[in-house]
């Protein structure tokens, strides 16, 4: 079979995404005419439509969802393949493509920048940031190589180093009576409204936290979803709640008559991990992910030293 021109992959996403002939060609700046071609050019590799079209609406095929799914692989690493050249002439000995998760912990993250590589001098570094279940799924499928992000996912097909584990937090208004507690329970928060990251943020991490309320006989009286600590900012000015964040999160806005308490629960918790794909066993990948967890063990460390001396 011979070669497919990527112009014709790159119709075939367009019309998959915009449901429409005349919405994709428009997108691609060719006429529809012109993208009616190239898809009928591409039907004639795998022999199957690849479409079901009429005058009013496009619907794929199953054998166009599964046929997309990897045509967006392949149009990506073409991309990549050309952006790392581009790279390498410019004086890149290695690319690195990372992904970190907004949850992560800013020290973490600075840790995770500040890596220099002997073996790798000239190492050079991409960063994409994204919601950690789309993290653990692009390096599954290539997109990226490394992914700091916070625990929640399980498979076989990827690699978890954990680096840290820390608390959530919770945030009252100061005359809610949480606020006079040095530390705060889930039964605390039995029937109160909570303010909690969306599930589409950490599907498996928002089950725990259901669950663990199960298990406790806790109800919250009534659940707002949030993506962001300055959105339960805004809701705790006009309503009395309780809010769960990261510390981070929790630390942004807790001023202006609202206040941070740790939660105490060990289910309860916010693991980060360093993630791999299970099959890379290139040496740039090992190398950097060893350089973090021995940066991250020698800090931890000297931390504790400090802590002794103080104490």
């Amino acid at each position: 079979m011979n070669g497919i021109d990527i112009r014709l992959l790159q119709a075939a996403i367009a019309a998959a995404e915009e449901l429409s002939f005349s919405r994709a060609a428009a997108r691609i700046h060719i006429t529809q005419p012109a993208l009616s071609k190239q898809i009928h050019d591409l039907e004639s590799h795998p022999g199957v439509p690849l479409f079901n079209r009429d005058n009013q609406r496009v619907e794929l095929t199953d054998a166009c969802r599964a046929f997309i799914e990897q045509a967006r692989l392949s149009v990506l690493h073409l991309e990549r393949a050309i952006h790392q050249a581009r790279s390498i002439s410019k004086g890149a000995e290695a690319v690195l493509h990372i992904g970190t998760s907004p949850s992560v912990d800013p020290y973490l993250l600075s840790t995770l920048l500040s890596i220099r590589l002997p073996l790798f001098p000239k190492l050079m570094v991409y960063r994409s940031s994204n919601f950690s279940a789309e993290l653990g799924r692009q390096v599954m499928t290539g997109e990226l190589e490394i992914a700091l992000l916070t625990a929640g996912l399980s498979t076989p097909r990827l690699n978890f180093l954990n680096i840290a584990s820390a608390p959530f937090y919770v945030v009252v208004r100061n005359s809610n009576q949480l606020a006079k507690k040095r530390e705060v329970r889930l039964r605390d928060c039995h029937e109160r409204p909570w303010i909690l990251f969306g599930r589409h943020l950490n599907p498996s991490l928002y089950e725990t936290f259901m669950s663990r309320a199960k298990q406790e006989s806790v109800s919250p009286l009534e659940i707002h979803h949030i993506t962001t600590a300055e959105e339960s900012a805004h809701f705790l000015a006009h309503h009395d709640g309780v809010a769960f964040l990261t510390h981070d999160g929790a630390w942004r806005i807790a001023r202006n008559g609202l206040a941070m308490r740790p939660l105490i629960d060990d289910e309860l918790r916010l693991r980060t991990a360093l993630v791999t794909r299970a099959d890379d066993r290139t040496r740039l990948v090992s190398e950097f992910v060893r350089a973090v967890g021995r940066k991250i063990k020698s800090d931890s460390d000297h931390r504790q030293q400090q802590l002794a001396l103080t104490g």
